[in-house]
């Protein structure tokens, strides 16, 4: 109870904490200095995010790190556990990274801005053309040089059983041509998911397996359509049986 408590002031003093950073970030914008806004962003969000986990007591093992490749954008596609994916995945994962977000988010004060910053895409999945409406914005995100993460299950899965890779979510690469990088996160939804009160914060050990690269840019009609079951078997095998 007392660690829940600690995470939500956390949560919320984290926010206060980061508006002059927000500040200059603006500023940075203003200016046309986007290589500057861009590193600000990644190391206040990435602290911000880091300093969650550590009040929460989540312990996470990150395998494949030496798959990311290296100066080049890339769309990360995994499963979705559970809320405490988008700090694991904003700290421990050492590149700047947007992700693709039910637009319900937008209304989080703070929250909102850094997304902002951080070239996330807002979807709304109750309306099918504004649903297509990101992902034709997320793909140009993708050609202006920035990652993304999209978790084309469309909600969290709480538990170990993965639902249904959407097709649509792998238009990103494959119209962007830009390589997707799948992603196993494996035992998040038991910090929060797995607990009768769903504000409780629990402790847990997390695995995140980066998995190697697929390139997209010259992918047959056939190799498309079979994308999204060849990388839902990719993120699969790293989950328990």
């Amino acid at each position: 109870m007392l660690r829940s408590i600690a995470w939500y002031v956390v949560f919320f003093m984290g926010l206060l904490r980061s508006i002059p950073s927000m500040i200059k970030t603006k500023r940075f914008d203003e200016k046309d200095m986007a290589e500057e806004k861009e590193r600000l962003t990644f190391k206040a969000t990435s602290a911000w995010a880091n300093s969650l986990l550590k009040v929460a007591g989540v312990r996470v093992n990150v395998h494949g790190l030496e798959n990311l490749p290296k100066d080049q954008n890339v769309l990360f596609i995994g499963n979705h556990q559970g809320n405490f994916d988008i700090p694991i995945y904003i700290s421990k994962i050492p590149v700047p990274k947007g992700f693709v977000s039910k637009i319900e988010v937008k209304k989080i004060p703070g929250v909102s801005t850094w997304m902002e910053y951080m070239h996330c895409v807002f979807m709304d999945r109750s309306n099918l053309r504004k649903a297509g409406e990101a992902i034709i914005q997320g793909v140009k995100v993708l050609k202006n040089g920035h990652s993304l993460v999209i978790f084309p299950e469309g909600t969290r899965s709480k538990g170990d059983k993965m639902g249904e890779f959407k097709a649509g979510s792998f238009k990103l690469a494959t119209k962007s041509k830009v390589p997707i990088v799948p992603v196993t996160m494996s035992g998040s939804y038991k910090i929060m998911e797995s607990n009768k009160r769903k504000w409780i914060i629990n402790p847990a050990n997390v695995d995140l397996y980066i998995h190697p690269a697929i390139e997209t840019a010259n992918l047959t009609k056939e190799e498309q359509d079979i994308l999204p079951k060849k990388v839902y078997e990719i993120v699969k095998s790293k989950l328990p049986n």
